[in-house]
């Protein structure tokens, strides 16, 4: 534990004595405004990622001291809180309680459970399956998050692991994970692709088609990985089903309304559909989950109780996210986010002659990237600089936007992606307990799958 929090202690250190450095000297060729906004980013990502205050807190932090000192245009910087993402977050917290206030929660995983309850390794396997396939048909991953996570946790109860025990830590982070990191190989199934998509068609007129987008990366980082996940879920966090699972005493035990679950079946079902068809209506999802929370919330029709609110809504998260979002909005707009990817271009190889050397370079930058702008920021940050990587590699300019996606799949802290914090929200353990998968499944990322990767692009000729 010591040893863990001087690590901890000395990077906040550094990062702080390097943010100083900064400020009092600004860097050369670029506005003062640039050094204090590359200063504040840095302590922001440092306490983040050290976690030594709570992350709703970093985020209050980086409000006032960006509002403060006018590094950012005040809509700009609390934009986050007018967005989709906040709003798709709220309504899905209410959701989620529906499903578990209800029992509805319960109900399904009393049917679902002897399906997974062979073993634990079945149980964890299954659950990461079913969220990557649910990522075809829901193109939300907070959506898959809210529908999944709170069976998830109910199945984990039905099974007899308390919380904060291993077995249901398994299932959280099994859940946090598959909910999000597949579906980046599924071309409508997360925001960064079809930020990626929108910008490749905007600024170099290429379209990337549902199948090809699909062949290319989802059997690399969307099954392997996945398959990933269940091995580390296991490895990090080993628990055994036990032989007399309480699941009918946790039935007499309690008992829920029936037409109550039915109702929230219902209005779940009807959700999901319009969640599933939304390339067809043109609603977002995120207004979508906003009328069911609304309906939910009724005081005659509804589930979630008017005085429950507060507790069904974590406004804590709800703050971190739109500071993620702020801070990613700070990047872009002080030319950081320009700055750190022409650095960044630098680790490309002079010569054009090793397309493997360029392949790890190209998607290393992409992921280191996400540390700095978030992973939706990825593709905003480096789409425009393509062309320019395009040339400097050889490589054509469709494998090159596409190497992004290996990258902005890489997650190596949770608060690179919001939904993966929603979703331990949901299951209510601590987000440091994703650090034990996320960090190793980057590094598996890097060594093993991204050169993986490599031969399975030049088997399907993108690469020559």
């Amino acid at each position: 534990m010591d040893s863990k929090f001087s690590i901890k202690q000395s990077a906040l250190l550094l990062a702080f004595i390097a943010a100083c450095w900064i400020v009092v000297s600004p860097l050369q060729g670029y506005p003062a405004l640039f050094s204090y906004s590359a200063a504040l980013v840095m302590i922001t990502l440092a306490l983040w990622s050290t976690g030594a205050i709570p992350p709703f807190l970093t985020g209050l932090l980086f409000f006032a001291l960006a509002a403060t000192f006018k590094l950012i245009p005040s809509d700009i910087l609390f934009s986050g809180f007018g967005s989709t993402a906040v709003w798709l977050i709220i309504s899905g917290f209410i959701i989620g309680s529906a499903i578990s206030v209800s029992g509805l929660g319960k109900k399904l995983a009393l049917a679902i459970s002897p399906h997974l309850s062979a073993s634990y390794t079945h149980l964890i396997a299954g659950l990461v399956f079913s969220a990557m396939l649910l990522g075809f048909v829901m193109p939300s991953s907070v959506g898959r998050a809210v529908v999944l996570v709170p069976i998830g946790m109910a199945l984990a109860e039905q099974m007899g692991f308390t919380q904060g025990s291993k077995g249901r830590i398994g299932i959280a982070t099994a859940l946090a994970l598959s909910c999000n990191i597949p579906s980046f190989a599924i071309l409508p199934a997360n925001i960064p692709n079809m930020i990626l998509a929108g910008s490749s068609e905007t600024l170099f007129d290429i379209s990337f088609n549902y199948t090809e987008y699909l062949l290319l990366h989802f059997p690399i980082l969307g099954i392997v990985k996945s398959i990933l996940i269940v091995m580390l879920v296991l490895r990090i966090f080993p628990a055994e089903l036990p032989a007399s699972q309480p699941i009918a005493s946790s039935e007499q035990g309690e008992k829920f309304d029936s037409k109550l679950q039915k109702r929230v079946a219902i209005l779940l079902s009807i959700t999901l559909l319009f969640w599933v068809t939304d390339s067809i209506h043109g609603i977002n999802p995120a207004w979508v989950g906003l009328i069911t929370a609304v309906i939910l919330l009724m005081p005659k029709w509804g589930v979630v109780t008017a005085k429950s609110f507060n507790n069904s809504v974590d406004f804590g998260t709800i703050v971190f996210v739109a500071a993620a979002l702020g801070l990613g909005a700070l990047v872009n707009s002080s030319g950081l986010g320009e700055y750190v990817g022409h650095t960044f271009s630098r680790l490309l190889p002079e010569s054009t002659n090793s397309s493997f050397l360029h392949f790890m370079s190209l998607s290393l930058i992409s992921t280191f990237t996400g540390l700095v702008t978030t992973i939706p920021g990825v593709p905003t940050v480096l789409s425009p600089m393509a062309a320019n990587f395009a040339e400097a590699s050889g490589f054509s300019l469709p494998a090159v936007l596409m190497t992004q996606v290996i990258g902005f799949s890489t997650v190596i802290f949770p608060y690179q992606v919001a939904p993966l914090i929603i979703a331990m929200q949901l299951a209510n353990e601590r987000l440091t307990e994703l650090l034990k998968i996320t960090i190793p499944l980057a590094g598996i990322t890097i060594v093993v799958l991204i050169p993986l990767d490599y031969l399975w692009w030049c088997l399907l000729g993108w690469i020559h």
